[in-house]
């Protein structure tokens, strides 16, 4: 008893101070960032220049702010299921839609030589077009890449405050779009509460025609299937139409089809369909609970 004694006091001399937390957890597992470890450093702004931003980015909430409040007035929980009728919750009418979607590459990183961009079409549609490459940086760390991908921003109320859409009332998704034959994949990002589930995302294939005709897509969200940083899960279960954060398409150089790439976007919906009966198209497994991936 003196011996442990002894070592509890000897422990006490080299131990830090006991820190006031103001956080019930103080410690768990985690991820350092969402990004899951892209080191990339951006340039940050002065801070006069953030002081001066910050009065030009007040106007613009306070309009979002009463937008809010407005549409929570004139909300009508009667009319929320409408048979056959399309929402349009993305399309490419507002002078500044373009910079409410994100565009990213292999190249940004320095894995790749891939090219994307977005922009307006001669029809006023948005055109995600490109070239994607194979080619990756001999670094002995990359081994594959060749990919492009578009996404809706971080949804958000006023003042900064980080939501996701509700999209409970729905049980499809449409698309109207005009492809180059090329098979592009439908992404539906769900970020949940704890880290593990940052990098969730939900996919489905849209196959194109190519030509010169426009295409209506019509998707359930029951064939939408989940996975985690490029990996398809063991563990399937159904998307969480109340707590998806972005939207968008992404298109790789997989089995030769480097080269340009073209996919026009007039909207994209929701509908709900009372027809369709289907809650998951995939079978679920019982696997063991230490198993994350294929």
């Amino acid at each position: 008893m003196h011996c442990l004694v002894r070592q509890t006091s000897r422990f006490r001399c080299w131990l830090p101070a006991a820190r006031i937390h103001t956080t019930v957890v103080q410690q768990t597992f985690w991820e350092r960032e969402k990004k899951s470890g892209y080191k990339t450093k951006l340039p940050e702004p002065s801070k006069k220049e953030q002081i001066i931003q910050g009065f030009r980015d007040l106007k613009a909430e306070m309009k979002l702010w009463q937008q809010e409040v407005k549409e929570k007035l004139e909300s009508d929980p009667i009319l929320v299921f409408r048979p056959g009728e399309t929402d349009v919750v993305f399309d490419f009418k507002a002078p500044d839609v373009l910079d409410k979607w994100t565009v990213t590459t292999d190249a940004d990183h320095g894995e790749g030589k891939s090219s994307a961009t977005l922009e307006l079409s001669a029809a006023g549609a948005g055109l995600f077009h490109g070239e994607v490459s194979s080619q990756h940086t001999k670094d002995g760390i990359i081994k594959r890449t060749g990919y492009a991908n578009i996404r809706t921003k971080r949804v958000r109320k006023s003042f900064k405050r980080e939501t996701t859409y509700d999209w409970t009332q729905y049980n499809m998704l449409i698309l109207k779009v005009r492809g180059d034959g090329r098979s592009y994949l439908i992404n539906l990002h769900t970020e949940g509460y704890f880290d593990l589930m940052w990098n969730d995302i939900y996919h489905y294939v849209l196959y194109t025609r190519g030509g010169p005709h426009w295409q209506i897509a019509k998707i359930p969200f029951s064939k939408f299937f989940l996975s985690s940083k490029g990996r398809v899960q063991d563990r399937q279960n159904a998307i969480h139409l109340n707590c998806v954060t972005h939207f968008g398409f992404s298109v790789a150089a997989k089995k030769g089809m480097d080269g340009p790439f073209g996919l026009e976007i007039d909207y994209v919906g929701l509908e709900y369909d009372p027809s369709h009966r289907e809650e998951f198209a995939y079978e679920m497994y019982r696997t063991p609970k230490y198993i994350v991936a294929t």
